[in-house]
């Protein structure tokens, strides 16, 4: 079976990462005037975080981000990547899949009603779809029936099948 070695490390400072952006883009949200950004016609910082669009259903999308990555950053410890429990990494599977749908809502209110761009949340964007790339390319490992199971204990389950026969 091949190893998970480098994608709960590169996961987990992708969701550090992730979560320091949403918290900062949920400040600026509140205080506008605390954004550094560039602004010109084509990148907006401000005009993307005080849009119309960056709330739904009166909830600031940023605060959306906090709610993404806080669960996906926990998901994504060493230990829930080691874990023979299915359910932490489906659940860790199904986070990136909404992670990315709602980038794909985000990147195309951006570009086509917004019409504008903030470097911050494309930089949330990046970091969410990667972390999509790495999950979903490493699920069909953790999701195999014995993953996560220790050496030892894989010894054991050998020994009782064998002994059973």
């Amino acid at each position: 079976m091949p190893a998970i070695r480098w994608q709960p490390l590169v996961t987990l400072l992708l969701s550090i990462y992730g979560l320091g952006a949403s918290i900062y883009l949920t400040i600026t949200h509140f205080e506008p005037k605390a954004l550094a950004c560039v602004s010109n016609a084509a990148f907006n910082c401000e005009k993307v975080t005080q849009s119309p669009q960056s709330v739904i259903f009166g909830i600031p999308v940023a605060m959306l981000g906090l709610l993404f990555f806080v669960p996906m950053l926990l998901l994504c410890l060493p230990a829930a990547w080691r874990s023979a429990d299915r359910r932490i990494h489906l659940a860790r599977l199904i986070m990136a899949v909404t992670g990315v749908a709602m980038i794909i809502y985000l990147i195309i209110a951006e570009l086509f009603l917004i019409k504008s761009i903030c470097l911050w949340c494309s930089s949330v964007h990046v970091v969410t779809l990667v972390l999509f790339v790495i999950i979903a390319t490493a699920s069909p490992i953790v999701l195999a029936p014995g993953y996560g199971m220790p050496d030892d204990e894989d010894d054991e389950v050998a020994s009782a099948q064998a002994d059973a026969s």
